[in-house]
């Protein structure tokens, strides 16, 4: 306990709570679709493929959206971003009460959802950037655990939509999002931790080798977990039986495992290292996705490997965002957003991958097998690219270095780590 009161007083914990309110109400608002996807398909007559696209649309858009606010973000200041970003939710989901009705304006509405998935590198970066780099893992892990909002909408949306139907949802959450906008506003202060630099160097992680390595090991880790979290709703629906409410239920049990050890993730990492931590996550990735695969005919087996996988998938977060300010210390925001562009873009490969395994075998398991394969081909990469990381930037098994590595102007690093 006084370890964690030093944490606190370490940095700004208002702006801490402020970020993770402000992320988990953006989250919520992301995965909206995929919490109603029952609802939706029931409405259109859609079939398995059509089911997987129409879930992966907002998390395709939000991946696509993340860089360009968090390059904002640098001149703008990150707690302004964030005002702009929940105004314009707020807008896009009048529009969702008011204009959508029909399958095209879903997928329309998908993208304008994808505005909320913008705010990830956001807000881990201001929930942070008033902590010293030991405790980084620790507060990115806690603003990162705000993907909780996940289980806010598989557990509200679908009885609101059985209530009072599935448009109405987006217009309940417009006025939820006033909650996060003046927590914001009145109790988030932007952090120290600035640094005036170019465009060009504010881009610069995207010509390094180590970004791209962040960027695949995330498409594992946090496009595992927004991918299943958008269609599992809709995967315990068809594959179960089980009623639309029911659905959101049992995808609620799964992905607050995830969001709870998502903090355990950073700050097991900032001990052990983060390497040390991922490389354990993808081993247990793989065979719970594999397990699941072939346990569809079980409920209850399938719940409980659900849960482990989003369990490690959380960990899993957190630990790459506890290696990411330790190799950009200057530039955790930009390179965050670069990292979770790429990385929430593989969150749409799961959705139609599992949408179309079911449409052309009659079965989920290739959807799989196909995340699994992902997950051991990632685990082979990381235990190469760690043997130059440990090196260059960080101790062994990935821990923070007790004398910090000399950086250049933008904040990523010198000629060692292989621009």
């Amino acid at each position: 306990m006084s370890n964690f009161k030093t944490f606190l007083q370490s940095g700004h914990w208002p702006t801490l709570a402020a970020s993770f309110l402000y992320f988990d109400f953006c989250f919520a608002i992301w995965v909206l679709n995929g919490a109603m996807g029952p609802f939706i398909s029931e409405s259109f007559g859609l079939n398995a493929a059509q089911k997987g696209f129409m879930v992966s649309v907002p998390i395709l858009a939000g991946a696509l959206m993340r860089f360009p606010l968090g390059v904002l973000a640098q001149y703008i200041g990150r707690k302004n971003a964030a005002m702009v970003e929940m105004g314009l939710i707020i807008c896009a989901l009048v529009f969702g009460y008011t204009m959508v009705d029909t399958y095209d304006e879903v997928l329309a509405m998908g993208v304008l959802l994808g505005i909320a998935g913008a705010s990830f590198g956001v807000a881990l970066s201001l929930g942070s950037g008033w902590f010293p780099p030991k405790y980084k893992g620790l507060a990115m892990g806690i603003a990162g655990a705000g993907n909780s909002g996940t289980v806010l909408a598989v557990l509200f949306a679908p009885p609101l939509a059985t209530q009072f139907g599935w448009q109405t949802v987006y217009g309940l959450a417009a006025c939820t999002m006033l909650l996060p906008m003046l927590v914001m506003w009145f109790a988030a202060k932007e952090p120290p931790d600035v640094e005036h630099q170019t465009f060009r160097e504010h881009i610069s992680c995207l010509f390094e080798k180590d970004g791209w390595s962040f960027s695949l090991i995330y498409i594992v880790t946090f496009g595992g977990f927004i991918g299943l979290a958008s269609f599992l709703p809709t995967y315990f629906h068809d594959q179960f039986k089980v009623t639309k409410v029911e659905a959101g239920q049992l995808t609620m049990l799964a992905t607050l495992m995830g969001s709870g050890v998502r903090v355990l993730g950073g700050y097991i990492s900032d001990r052990i290292g983060g390497i040390h931590t991922l490389s354990g996550v993808l081993v247990l990735v793989a065979i719970t996705l594999l397990m699941c695969g072939f346990a569809g005919s079980s409920l209850v087996v399938t719940t409980l490997l659900f849960m482990l996988c989003f369990a490690a998938l959380g960990a899993g977060n957190g630990a790459l965002f506890q290696l990411v300010p330790l190799r950009w210390p200057l530039a955790t925001a930009v390179a965050g957003s670069m990292i979770g562009e790429v990385g929430a873009l593989g969150g749409g490969f799961l959705p139609n991958a599992m949408g179309l395994s079911k449409q052309y075998s009659g079965s989920y398991l290739w959807g799989f097998v196909a995340f699994t394969v992902l997950a051991l081909g990632m685990l082979a990469m990381l235990r190469i690219v760690q043997i130059r990381w440990t090196r260059t930037w960080a101790e062994k098994g990935g821990r923070a270095r007790s004398t910090p590595t000399t950086v250049g102007s933008s904040g990523t690093g010198s000629r060692a780590f292989g621009r």
